[in-house]
């Protein structure tokens, strides 16, 4: 290849990298993430080419059959998959981005050992992260999705001895890299490295409750990330080490902002097996021990349409029901009865960082009217009626004051505080937490029970008869 050619290739993939960046801060706010995803896809697609043109790599038959059945696979999988299940799908995409990775590194150490190419420490150390980090993100990834999809149980799985299982694993990995390093021409080894990986990645997600699964998610992308920038590397890649780093960085820093949202450390999230069922509030009281106020649609309607502001509390319960255009209509009713309406979002609503930004995105919801956690806490002493649908755990008041309670200190929408709440619910079920919500029996809290597209369809019906 001249020279000119490869620069042009350098040059390509330094443009690619700076819409990459410019593309991830867009994506930092709900108002200009649709303009960042473009700007980044347009990043990749310059990548693309420019690697094709290094026909070095592999055949373009094989890389046109690549993208063609991929491309299928991908069109037909964003048609099918419903919003609710968007978490599902992002686990399945970092699992098969840490596939893809350790695929490459045990492909290149495979084609160097036929090349009878001396194998350095380098080459050695790179396909030994490779294999670690991309088939912990694999297995971990397709657990992480059966847990969501609720294919496996959503609680802790935790059985006896298995720290010290655990770390016998991790004893075997590292006594097979020391032995790779010493006998680089070992290919049995390397592929017992992969099966270890494999199963640590199985045994990584396997105590994790699905109260913790938005910190899970955001980790495993990271992992993706960081599996992709290892094997850049290995192939003398800029352009991956720089993307892979970009999306190892970010992944990182968001499981940090969801850690906080939770007041955990990662540690605890990874090693503590919270977010089994339980029973009580976590202070040892029971449901029977306080009453519940129940009302229904009429009542809340005139509630809702008489108040002079409300805040909607969004939660999984809504992403279950599918809601949320339902709930925009809602809005829209009230705003046109002179209500102002706002959203107030915490970080780890749902099951996947920014679920309810997207589903409410998706609703053509304006922009305008999402809070965050920090901004809304304030106003909800000045609120007339607070509107959760489908929240629970970040919601409950025992996080401020119960010191036995599992999401003790965790920062929660102080919805308690506004002048009325309204929950709707299907039930008095827990939340991910296993706990139960003493906000369901605080005297100003309203439970309307039922699914809530239906409740709040009932509420949209009720709230135009009052105009």
């Amino acid at each position: 290849m001249n020279n000119t050619l490869l620069t042009g290739i350098e040059l390509s993939y330094l443009v690619a990298a700076a819409l990459f960046i410019v593309g991830l801060k867009k994506l930092g706010s709900p108002a200009t993430a649709r303009q960042g995803n473009v700007i980044a896809a347009v990043g990749m697609l310059i990548a693309i080419v420019a690697t094709l043109i290094d026909q070095s790599i592999v055949s373009y038959e094989l890389i046109i059959v690549g993208i063609v059945i991929g491309s299928l696979i991908g069109a037909v999988t964003a048609q099918k998959v419903a919003m609710t299940e968007m978490p599902q799908m992002v686990g399945i995409f970092n699992g098969v981005g840490g596939a893809a990775s350790a695929l490459v590194a045990v492909g290149e150490y495979w084609r160097l050992l036929d090349k009878g190419t001396n194998i350095g420490f380098d080459a050695v150390l790179i396909a030994i992260l490779g294999i670690l980090i991309g088939g912990v993100t694999f297995t971990g990834s397709i657990l992480a999705f059966a847990k969501l999809q609720g294919l496996v149980s959503g609680s802790p799985v935790t059985f006896p001895f298995q720290q010290p299982f655990n770390a016998s694993l991790l004893l075997a990995f590292l006594a097979g890299s020391v032995y790779l390093f010493i006998h680089p021409t070992s290919p049995e080894i390397l592929l017992a490295l992969v099966a270890i990986s494999l199963v640590f990645g199985v045994m990584f997600v396997l105590p994790i409750g699905g109260g913790d699964m938005p910190v899970v998610i955001s980790l495993l992308n990271s992992f993706s990330g960081v599996a992709a920038s290892v094997v850049g590397f290995i192939l003398y890649n800029n352009m991956l080490i720089i993307a892979g780093a970009l999306v190892g960085a970010s992944g990182l820093i968001l499981t940090q902002i969801m850690c906080k949202a939770m007041n955990r450390s990662l540690t605890s999230v990874l090693f503590t097996a919270f977010g089994g069922e339980t029973s009580g509030t976590g202070n040892g009281a029971t449901a029977t021990d306080k009453t519940v106020h129940a009302i229904d649609a009429e009542e809340s309607a005139m509630m809702l349409g008489y108040a002079r502001n409300v805040v909607i509390v969004p939660g999984y319960g809504m992403a279950v029901a599918q809601a949320q255009h339902t709930i925009r209509e809602l809005a829209e009713q009230l705003e046109k009865m002179g209500v102002e309406v706002r959203y107030a979002i915490h970080p780890v609503a749902g099951r996947m960082p920014g679920h309810m930004n997207v589903l409410l995105a998706e609703a053509n919801v304006p922009y305008n009217q999402l809070y965050d956690m920090d901004d809304i806490n304030p106003e909800f002493e000045r609120t007339d009626v607070a509107l959760v649908i489908g929240a629970n755990d970040v919601v409950n008041p025992a996080a401020r004051h119960d010191n036995t309670s599992p999401i003790y200190g965790m920062p929660i929408l102080e919805v308690d505080k506004a002048h009325h709440t309204i929950v709707i619910k299907r039930s008095m079920k827990s939340g991910f937490a296993g706990i139960e919500n003493e906000l369901f029996y605080d005297d100003k809290t309203f439970m309307l029970f039922g699914s809530a597209q239906d409740v709040v369809a009932n509420l949209v019906s009720q709230v135009k008869q009052l105009q």
